[in-house]
């Protein structure tokens, strides 16, 4: 009987244990909650989650830098910042995208037709964001410096206000800010992001995270549901939009729309992606955003595979 009882309660302590690990995740928006939510790939953790949204990259990675979460989801230019900042998180795993909703707009009834129209012009974006770089590749791809339009950095649902009062001439974002500009005809995309941009977004954790051997199983449990997830949703698009656009509170069109056209999917990290990044740090280098060369190589962390299928 006593060893009977002293089972049990060994039993209960190492299920205690199991739930005792708490991974700090933070998101954004309709993204990874979203998803994983309506995949149902949420259920039945071995460990808790702590939910910490933001509306933007910016902030989510100083949160990240400031070790105030354990991993969360970033584009490619803030995960850059964070290593020019000398910050301890690196890269764990990769979400590739087609990044035809990375866009400069103009308003339906603008005059500029073409990139090389927007010279002297004002375009609304986020320093540093992905929209930053798409607008950045436009003017140059345009023959354009960054010194030929005036810049006004803001956050999206200012940038959107601007763009609509005719305070800026162009608004540099991604979606599902573009889908919904071109569902409620609020906006026309210009230039998109295919053959700009890698359509690269990284799931990054702490190095604290990664070096914390409960975590880190957590972290690569965390990241096979998230892939899991993105395949469901890949696989359900007009049934997850409808989720995704209650949670956002964008209209369903706007939700499909966005989606559907990412056909993204989570993988590991690879040495294309490691070149892809080092192009886009030379890139940002090149235009003051980045004040040293960097080497990209040590934000990156390899010990976790992505599970592909099933």
């Amino acid at each position: 009987m006593k060893y009977h009882a002293l089972y049990i309660a060994l039993a209960l302590a190492s299920a205690s244990s199991a739930q005792a690990v708490t991974l700090r995740i933070a998101d954004q928006k309709g993204n990874m909650r979203a998803e994983m939510t309506a995949a149902h790939q949420l259920d039945n953790l071995s460990y808790a989650i702590e939910w910490a949204e933001f509306p933007a990259a910016a902030p989510l990675a100083e949160a990240l830098n400031a070790g105030a979460v354990d991993a969360g989801i970033i584009g490619d230019a803030p995960l850059l910042f964070s290593l020019a900042a000398g910050s301890q998180v690196k890269a764990v795993a990769v979400s590739k995208s087609v990044p035809a909703g990375l866009a400069v707009l103009v308003r339906p009834d603008s005059p500029i037709k073409t990139a090389a129209d927007l010279k002297g012009k004002s375009i609304a974006t986020g320093r540093g964001s992905i929209g930053h770089f798409q607008a950045l590749k436009t003017l140059e791809q345009a023959g354009l410096s960054d010194k030929d339009v005036s810049w006004r950095f803001l956050q999206p649902a200012d940038a959107r206000i601007a763009l609509s009062s005719g305070a800026v001439d162009a608004w540099a974002t991604w979606d599902p800010y573009t889908a919904l500009a071109e569902v409620t005809q609020s906006g026309r995309i210009l230039v998109n992001g295919v053959g700009l941009s890698t359509g690269n977004s990284f799931l990054a954790a702490t190095d604290a995270a990664i070096s914390d051997r409960e975590k880190r199983a957590a972290l690569q449990d965390y990241v096979n549901r998230l892939a899991a997830a993105d395949r469901w949703a890949n696989s359900h698009v007009s049934d997850y939009a409808q989720t995704l656009a209650k949670i956002i509170g964008f209209p369903a069109a706007a939700a499909e729309k966005s989606f559907s056209r990412r056909r993204s999917h989570w993988q590991s990290i690879d040495d294309n992606t490691v070149r892809q990044q080092q192009e886009t740090a030379d890139f940002y280098q090149k235009y003051g955003l980045i004040q040293k060369t960097l080497d990209v190589k040590p934000t990156f962390y390899r010990g976790l595979t992505v599970a592909q299928g099933g």
